[in-house]
């Protein structure tokens, strides 16, 4: 990716990022606050998507250290799969880890996404963190759906680590066919009304995270 096309796409990470203004200090060494106004300025609603994977933490991780602003809040959002006959729970196995909607499931993802509720109080105290569970067929319509709903301004999904001849398979078959409701995190960023953002965390000998939205592919922040 050339410098002129890593300038815009930081550009557009950095779009809705509000900085705060420094203080300053006097000649006595007394810090004086920047002059307050009485405009209040409007956080962003910020929607990760969460389950029981290491790449849902990783990319929440992500949002808290990179994109979350003390005026902004973020809602974690876990799906559960709507109840379906014997062979469509099989089709759901082969296809994907979509948790269901019954009693003892839905319990478990309550323990895992409070958990992770609580590390964003932890990490990000002044940030407001909400969770909210959601039912439905196709998982990739179901969150863009909620997106739509909620007015987000941007959407974090993680991604997964697959192998480089599976990723260029995967990509001549996006140019082969449209994307599918069945390929959830491209389904997302490709339908999502705001900014989805997909994040995978790299190996500790390369760190930083790889990130992938609807321009841009493996755009590798090292940081």
């Amino acid at each position: 990716m050339g410098k002129k096309g890593e300038g815009f796409f930081l550009s557009r990470l950095r779009a809705n990022v509000r900085v705060q203004p420094p203080t300053t200090t006097s000649q006595h060494g007394c810090s004086h606050e920047p002059p307050t106004t009485s405009i209040e300025i409007k956080g962003r609603r910020i929607i990760v998507v969460v389950d029981s994977c290491s790449e849902a933490k990783n990319a929440l991780l992500w949002t808290l250290s990179h994109c979350a602003q003390p005026q902004d809040s973020i809602l974690l959002l876990h799906f559960l799969k709507a109840k379906t006959s014997q062979s469509g729970d099989l089709a759901n196995k082969e296809e994907g880890e979509d948790e269901s909607c019954d009693k003892p499931t839905t319990s478990r993802a309550d323990k895992k996404v409070s958990a992770l509720k609580t590390m964003c109080e932890l990490k990000r105290p002044e940030v407001k963190t909400e969770v909210v569970f959601v039912k439905g067929d196709e998982k990739g319509p179901t969150i863009v759906k909620e997106a739509r709903e909620r007015e987000a301004s941007l959407l974090v999904l993680g991604q997964k680590k697959q192998h480089p001849t599976w990723r260029l398979l995967m990509v001549w078959a996006s140019q082969a066919r449209p994307v599918t409701k069945h390929d959830f995190v491209e389904y997302c960023i490709n339908s999502s009304p705001c900014m989805a953002i997909a994040v995978r965390k790299r190996g500790k000998k390369l760190g930083g995270y790889t990130l992938t939205t609807k321009r841009h592919k493996d755009f590798w922040l090292l940081a």
